[in-house]
């Protein structure tokens, strides 16, 4: 080597260690160099969601949202750790205006493309390194409209804001990896005008005033997938408590009527927990809850994790313990529990459908086995439970053809090796990911039968499989 080339040499070496062994080299894809993170990771019903290149491990949000005007403000600190090297990564963001974007303590640039926010950083972050992004933005927020999948997103209402939506809403309020299949923990800050409620995921950390705001501080602790994140704010009527040493904390739209049918379902929430945990095994996380909006353009309810909110049709009737008892098989299934990718839906929804049948046959009412007597004649054999297309995600056949193998995963086994197959699927796999293929190598190895040919028929066969 000759003292050129030694010199040469230091210089490199002394750059990499000044920026911890980040030095881009943009532009060139050989598998050493660095290069941008993937715009999307590719799951097949929505390819451009979440991105490559990075993991996240935790989200900190400071909000300020102001009803009056429909503006929200954010100050978003992420940190994530490369799984690449990185010339830049993208975050979904949609509809707001960045004001500035820091990796560490360094400026880094930035650009919209679309409902990407594609950054760009000083220099190359190395593969295994851990990085800390910081955004400042604001602006109206836009609701993100899907003809097929509905609408996500946060939501003005006429007291305050809503935001919910499956299978996208997180980048409507705040930057993110928008895929079940990178979760995070979360700090969220909310700070609104005195006498609104600003609820959220996880363990309520307390308010403060000043101003004449209020922020709200809540925390969860458990990794937990970006669509599950949520954000109520409004004129609501706060319960809180504990159970089980857990903080639980339960709030119900003060336009709803005070100890009716939303209030008394609610309530139950506790109740409800433990009689799945009695089947699933303990409940997975350090706070319960749940809350009852009354804005009619939720006409659903959603699983977000430690408090699921709920539509007001669900309590037209009277109480509904038995969309709780849904809401709340998914702290286990789907949310401690996350797909690996939206074609395996019913791995959350057949569960949380099951849970149902299993309710109402403890209240006294239908048998798990009349329920799937009933779901098995009423079937369209023709529609599969697992990988139904992207217009059927939310279909009939992914929650009761995927609760109807469910039962006869268990006629098929026997109750005692069924239930320790929930329980130890929940358990072995709890706060990460999973997949069919996964599930059913599992239900194999702890009944030690096999099962492949069964779950064939039973989620994606065109004819009805026989009863077991």
């Amino acid at each position: 080597m000759t003292r050129r080339h030694i010199l040469a040499a230091a210089l490199v070496t002394a750059l990499a260690l000044s920026t911890g062994g980040c030095i881009a080299s943009r532009g060139d894809d050989g598998p050493d160099r660095f290069r941008p993170g993937a715009a999307g990771l590719g799951d097949p019903y929505l390819p451009t969601a979440g991105n490559g290149g990075y993991d996240v491990l935790s989200y900190h949000l400071r909000l300020r949202y102001d009803p009056a005007t429909d503006q929200l403000t954010g100050d978003a600190t992420i940190e994530a750790t490369a799984t690449q090297n990185l010339s830049r990564f993208n975050l979904d963001l949609a509809g707001l205006t960045v004001s500035s974007v820091r990796i560490d303590d360094a400026e880094a640039r930035h650009h919209r493309d679309g409902a990407e926010l594609v950054v760009t950083p000083a220099a190359g972050i190395a593969e295994g390194r851990r990085f800390r992004v910081r955004v400042g933005y604001a602006g109206t927020p836009t609701l993100i409209e899907s003809s097929d999948l509905g609408t996500g997103g946060l939501l003005h209402t006429a007291d305050g804001a809503i935001a919910l939506g499956q299978p996208e809403s997180a980048s409507s309020w705040f930057p993110v990896n928008d895929h079940p299949r990178d979760k995070a923990t979360y700090r969220i800050e909310v700070t609104v005008p005195d006498g609104l409620v600003a609820l959220s995921n996880g363990v309520p950390e307390g308010t403060e005033r000043s101003g004449g705001w209020t922020t709200w501080r809540w925390s969860e602790s458990s990794p937990m997938a970006s669509y599950l994140a949520t954000l109520v704010i409004g004129n609501y009527r706060v319960s809180t408590g504990s159970h089980a040493g857990r903080p639980l904390v339960t709030a119900v739209a003060a336009t709803l009527p005070a100890g009716g049918a939303a209030e008394r379902s609610l309530a139950r929430t506790g109740e409800i927990a433990d009689f799945l945990a009695s089947r699933f095994g303990p409940y997975p996380f350090a706070a319960y809850g749940g809350i009852a909006v009354a804005d009619e353009r939720i006409g659903y309810a959603l699983e977000t994790q430690t408090r699921p909110v709920y539509g007001p049709a669900f309590f037209t009737r009277g109480p509904n313990p038995t969309v709780v008892a849904h809401e709340l098989a998914h702290q286990w299934f789907g949310d401690s529990l996350s797909i690996r990718s939206w074609r395996d839906l019913w791995l959350n929804e057949g569960f949380a459908t099951y849970a149902e049948w299993l309710w109402t046959e403890h209240e006294g009412g239908e048998s798990a086995q009349q329920a799937f007597e009933r779901e098995y004649a009423a079937t369209d054999w023709s529609q599969p439970a697992l990988d139904p297309g992207r217009e059927a995600l939310f279909g009939r056949a992914v929650y009761q053809r995927g609760a109807l193998t469910v039962h006869a995963l268990r006629r098929t086994v026997g109750d005692d090796v069924f239930f320790r197959i929930l329980r130890d699927w929940a358990a072995q796999r709890r706060d990460g990911t999973v997949d069919t293929a996964e599930f059913v190598a599992f239900a194999e190895r702890v009944s030690g039968r096999s099962l492949t040919a069964f779950f064939d028929a039973w989620l994606t066969g065109t004819t009805a499989p026989p009863r077991p």
